[in-house]
C-alpha cells in the first residue's frame, strides 16, 4: 500500500510553514483583511496540492478554496484529499495561537488517513483507519471521563449566532452542567484535542466537511463515541455532531444539549 501518511503529514506540514509566513502580516482592523486571509489560505492550499497530487496524481482534490459546490458531487477518482488550509481564521488574524491544517484522505467515501499540524505547537496530529491515533509519533487517547460535571467540553457554532437561537441554548445548558465549556475557534483543533485527551467532550453544529473530515477519524481512532446530535451515524456531508471521550459522557452530553433545546 502507497505510504499515504508520510505525504499527508508532509503536506500538512508545509501548509502550516506557508501559513506562518504570513502570520502577523493581516492586522484584523484593516480595510479587506479578508482579502489578505485568503492568499494565506490559498498559499497553503497550493503547497498542500502540489506535494499530494504530485505523489498520487490520479486523486481528486478538495480544499477549502475550491467550488463548495464540488463538495456534494462524487468524485469519479477513487481517493479524493480533503483539505482545510487554514482552520482558526479569526485566531490566525489576531495571532492567537489556535489554528491548524488539517488534511485527510477518502478512499469510497471513507477517510482512512487525517493529519492535523498545529504549526505554532509543532504538533502533527495524524491517524490511519484502524490504526490508531498519534501525536508527533506517539499513540495517544481519548480521556477516561464519564461525568459532564467532570468533563472539559468545547462547542463550534455559528460567528453570526442570534441570542434566541438553539446553539445558544445548547451552550447555556452545557455551560451550568459542566466543569469548563470553551470555544477554541479550530474544529479541527477541538477535535485533535478530544483524542489526547485535552477534552472530554466536544459538539459542533455549523462546521464544514474540511473543518473535521481528518480530526473525527482521529478522535474515533483514539476511542472517543461520535455521533450526529440524534445519536445516528456522522454525515460528512452537512457534518453536526456530538464527541464524547466515553460512552458515559456521551449520554449525559447528549441529554445536556437536548435539555437546552427544549427549554422555553
Amino acid at each position: 500500500m502507497p505510504d499515504y501518511l508520510t505525504i499527508c503529514e508532509a503536506a500538512a506540514r508545509a501548509g502550516g510553514r506557508e501559513l506562518l509566513e504570513w502570520l502577523g502580516r493581516i492586522h484584523p482592523r484593516e480595510k479587506a483583511p479578508k482579502d489578505l486571509v485568503t492568499e494565506a489560505d490559498l498559499a497553503s492550499q497550493r503547497k498542500i496540492r502540489d506535494i499530494t497530487l504530485e505523489a498520487f496524481p490520479d486523486h481528486a482534490f478538495l480544499g477549502e478554496e475550491d467550488d463548495p459546490q464540488l463538495l456534494h458531487h462524487p468524485s469519479d477518482a477513487e481517493y479524493r484529499w480533503i483539505v482545510d488550509p487554514l482552520d482558526g481564521t479569526t485566531n490566525f488574524v489576531h495571532q492567537m495561537p489556535a489554528f491548524s491544517v488539517s488534511v485527510a484522505l477518502e478512499h469510497k467515501g471513507e477517510i482512512i488517513v487525517g493529519v492535523i499540524f498545529d504549526p505554532i505547537a509543532e504538533e502533527c496530529f495524524s491517524a490511519t483507519q484502524h490504526g490508531g491515533t498519534h501525536l508527533n509519533g506517539r499513540a495517544i487517547r481519548a480521556s477516561c471521563c464519564t461525568s459532564l460535571r467532570e468533563a472539559l467540553v468545547a462547542a463550534s457554532f455559528s460567528a453570526g449566532v442570534d441570542r434566541e437561537s438553539e446553539e445558544i441554548k445548547r451552550f447555556l445548558e452545557v455551560l451550568v452542567e459542566c466543569q469548563a465549556l470553551r470555544r477554541l475557534g479550530s474544529a479541527a483543533l477541538n477535535l485533535a484535542y478530544l483524542a489526547c485527551g485535552r477534552l472530554d467532550g466536544y459538539w459542533a453544529t455549523s462546521v464544514k466537511t474540511w473543518d473535521v473530515a481528518a480530526g473525527i477519524l482521529m478522535a474515533r481512532e483514539a476511542g472517543a463515541l461520535m455521533t450526529n446530535l440524534d445519536g445516528g451515524p456522522v454525515d460528512l456531508a452537512s457534518p453536526r455532531f456530538i464527541g464524547a471521550a466515553t460512552a458515559e459522557l456521551h449520554g449525559e452530553l447528549s441529554s445536556s444539549l437536548a435539555r437546552g433545546v427544549s427549554r422555553q
